[in-house]
Parts: C-alpha cells; structure tokens; sequence
C-alpha cells in the first residue's frame, strides 16, 4: 500500500467547488479511505475482489454500485457506475477550462479515486498539472472515458451506444451546471466559453450524434429506470417508463 502527502497543489481550482459537487477536485486535503489510481481500474483484469478495493476496483466499485441501488442486472449498475465518473471528468475539466482557460491533466496514473466512497466520486491527483483548454478531449475521452468503457464493455454486457449515450449526457449536464452557475453569477463570459467548447467537443465520434441536437435528449437510455422505484432521467430518450419483461435485452443501444 503507498501512502500519499498531498499538499495544497493548485489552490485556483478550489474555485471549481462553488460549482457543485461533481466539479471538485481535491487537491489540498489528505484522502480518506482506500485508493487507486484510474489507470489501474481501466487496465486490472477482471478478479472476483471479495472484498478487497486493491484486487480489481472497477468490479468493486460496480458491485458497491449495485449492492447500494439494488440493481437488478450488473450492467444497471455498470451504466450507473460508468456514467456517474464521466460526469465528474467533464464537470472538472469543462469547469476549469470554462473558468481558467486551461484544465488539469487529469492523467489516469497521477489520478486517484476510492471505489468505495460514495457519489459524486472523489478524485486527488497525485500532482496539478496544468494545459491549455485545447487539450481536454485528449485529457477526458482519450485518457479516461475510451478505456474506462473498454474495461467496462469486458466485464458487462453493456452497449456501446449506451456508454456514448452515457458521456454525452454527462458532458450535457455540466454544462446546464456551468449555465446555471454563470447566470446566477453574473459570468456570461464562462456560460460562452463552456457552450464553444462543449460545442467542439460534440463533434467527436464518440460523442456526436448521442444527444437530439434542438431538444439535447439522449438517443439511448442509462436503464436507471431499472432500478427499484427508478423512474426516467430528464434528458431520457422514453417518454414513458419501458416495460422491463426482457432485462436482457439494452434500451435503445
């Protein structure tokens, strides 16, 4: 087990905190609990880890995922596990760059995250590296969301399109944050900024066309509504709760 100092790496990005919750970045408090880096959630063959954080942490973390909510199916669970992180990686890097003009290099090795915490995920990094805001698709979906579905699709039978949908309405929520925030704040500058680069961001391949451009609903479903008591999200793409007969089968993949 290595141990960790973190001091207070950046103190310009304890600006994200007044954002929400799914914008923090911890980067000048010691964690608690136990951790692992990102890069090996994304990359530790799947193991039955019985209890142990260290031995695989996606697995954990979607058994905790589907334990707490009482999924039904793991890939429920997989789909929530995987869109709750891509939330909190588009919240702190579209936030900072919204903000600063730069994000943080989020790299899955210096990243550090404890898959049995609760929500939103809490992430340290090992150190605060600044770059330029041009550079956050490479940070978030090249660096984190294409081997975290990688690890995903692996273990769960969990849809492509359904994980695409996942990211994009990620990436849309944060930006409905930063609009609120801006708005309240009196910071049209930052509502600017985050809709330019949400906008570029949009036309990746792996993000383009998963939101209805005029309305931004999904084009597939999370299957939230799979849960016990789960109804639709708001930018789901049902407009009423699906028979759930066939739980083998993706919503809309």
């Amino acid at each position: 087990m290595v141990l960790l100092l973190f001091v207070d790496l950046d103190p310009d990005l304890s600006a994200l905190d007044s954002l929400g919750g799914f914008f923090v970045l911890r980067t000048a408090v010691s964690p608690q609990g136990a951790q692992a880096t990102l890069e090996k959630a994304y990359t530790t063959p799947r193991t039955d880890p019985d209890g142990d954080v260290y031995a695989d942490p996606m697995t954990f973390r979607v058994r905790k995922v589907a334990q707490s909510l009482r999924a039904p199916e793991d890939r429920v669970a997989a789909s929530i596990a995987h869109q709750a992180l891509a939330a909190r990686l588009w919240s702190i890097a579209l936030g900072s760059a919204a903000l600063f003009g730069r994000v943080p290099d989020l790299d899955p090795r210096l990243l550090h995250w404890n898959p049995d915490a609760g929500a939103p995920d809490d992430l340290w990094p090992a150190e605060v590296r600044m770059l330029p805001a041009a550079a956050i698709g490479d940070v978030v979906q090249e660096g984190h969301l294409a081997p975290l579905a990688a690890a995903l699709r692996s273990r769960y039978r969990v849809s492509a399109g359904l994980l695409r949908g996942n990211s994009g309405s990620a990436l849309a929520g944060a930006l409905r944050q930063l609009d609120r925030w801006a708005s309240a704040n009196r910071r049209a500058d930052v509502a600017d900024r985050a809709h330019e680069i949400a906008a570029g961001l949009f036309t990746h391949p792996e993000l383009a066309g998963t939101l209805d451009p005029t309305t931004l609903r999904r084009r597939s479903c999370c299957l939230y509504y799979r849960l016990p008591g789960g109804g639709l999200c708001g930018d789901c793409c049902f407009d009423r709760r699906p028979p759930t007969r066939n739980p083998g089968a993706d919503a809309r993949p």
